[in-house]
């Protein structure tokens, strides 16, 4: 029986505990397992590096939310990202990246990855033609695309891409964190591997940092879980409970986390102190048509230029009340950062160096009028 986003997010893999009747999966807060005999582990645990109930709890709900049949929880989005490049790459391949990647993914290949031998070629994901000129045939292992992307808010069309990279021998793999499961599931438009960072929109709270993979293919999630437990970056089991609790209202907190966004977003784009407005709600987005065709709705992400360029720019993150100056995204509350000083400064003087009079807004779910009194004062 088949079961709607919501009731899987409340109870895919969080049957009450057998012992107890516990509702809530307990934290297994254990290091080792007591075994039956020797080489008879209980239920197949030894050590929590290797496996964990709780970890394993987050799993399978992450694998039922993304519509695949293996999830694995990380203790970062970064070490969900490492593992699968080195699962899935060795030194002479070749990757290609987002034109606007996320700083921190960026950094990953440049100053990682790189010396490691792996080559990348960045690229804008919403340009198919751009893609496809990327790949090396015969060398390309990896087409990485986030859509939406951060910080511009780029919007790839994943079967499209799909096909390119396929055609190519590569996989697709789809950076998901700003969209969520519960507004776009890449696996059922043809991606390969779904990563996410589950510090923002899954766990929703800014109280716990975290990663995932989710494999499309269950043999390639095995090799995935090979390596997580070889290379050992996991989800530690405290931090996999906090996340399950932040997943059982990823729905009602999307939903909200939209409508706040689309009123912001038409705010913004009437105002005299801005000079554009990039969110994929809006018609004039060229990303738009495509967002509607795999998006549930548009996000929580918004970012706009400052009419009086850099300074401005900066000016306004410093103004605001309500919206918290800080990196990271996804959580109730609103956050405003200026990427190029922030979570892209390590893309500065590379082809992913975003621009200087760009403000990102993380819209949290308070009263949208507070909100847009707050941005008010702000813009000047």
């Amino acid at each position: 029986m088949s079961h709607g986003f919501d009731t899987l997010a409340i109870h895919a893999g969080q049957d009450p505990e057998a012992r107890t009747g516990a509702v809530i999966p307990p934290i297994y807060q254990t290091s080792t397992y007591a075994q039956d005999a020797v080489g008879a582990p209980r239920l197949g645990y030894e050590y929590s590096r290797s496996g964990n109930p709780t970890r394993d709890a987050l799993q399978e709900c992450l694998a039922a939310l993304e519509g695949g049949p293996v999830g694995l929880a990380f203790a970062s989005g970064l070490a969900a990202e490492d593992t699968l490049l080195r699962t899935v790459c060795k030194p002479g391949d070749h990757v290609v990246i987002p034109d606007d990647a996320y700083g921190g993914t960026y950094r990953l290949f440049a100053r990682v990855a790189e010396r490691w031998g792996l080559d990348y070629t960045p690229a804008k994901v919403s340009d198919p033609d751009a893609i496809r000129a990327a790949v090396e045939p015969g060398r390309t292992r990896i087409v990485w695309v986030e859509t939406p992307t951060n910080p511009l808010l780029g919007i790839a069309d994943i079967a499209g891409l799909a096909g390119v990279a396929h055609d190519a021998g590569a996989l697709l793999v789809v950076d998901n964190t700003f969209a969520s499961p519960y507004l776009q599931q890449p696996i059922a438009h043809g991606a390969d591997v779904v990563v996410h960072s589950t510090t923002k929109y899954i766990g929703g709270h800014s109280d716990v940092v975290g990663g995932a993979l989710v494999a499309a293919d269950a043999g390639l999630g095995e090799e995935l879980r090979y390596h997580q437990n070889a290379m050992g970056a996991i989800n530690g089991p405290f931090d996999a409970w906090l996340t399950l609790r932040g997943i059982k209202t990823l729905g009602v907190r999307m939903d909200r986390h939209c409508d706040n966004a689309e009123r912001i977003a038409a705010y913004l784009d009437g105002h005299a102190k801005v000079g554009q407005v990039i969110y994929p709600g809006l018609p004039a987005h060229p990303g738009h048509e495509v967002a509607a065709k795999q998006m549930r709705r548009f996000g929580g992400m918004i970012s706009f230029r400052a009419a009086g360029g850099e300074e401005h720019a900066v000016e306004i993150c410093n103004r605001t009340k309500l919206f918290i100056l800080a990196e990271s995204l996804g959580g109730v509350e609103s956050l405003i950062e200026h990427p190029g000083r922030m979570t892209h400064a390590s893309a500065a003087g590379s082809p992913l160096e975003v621009p200087g009079d760009l403000v990102r807004l993380s819209v949290g779910i308070e009263t949208v009028d507070d909100l847009l009194a707050d941005l008010e004062q702000a813009l000047g």
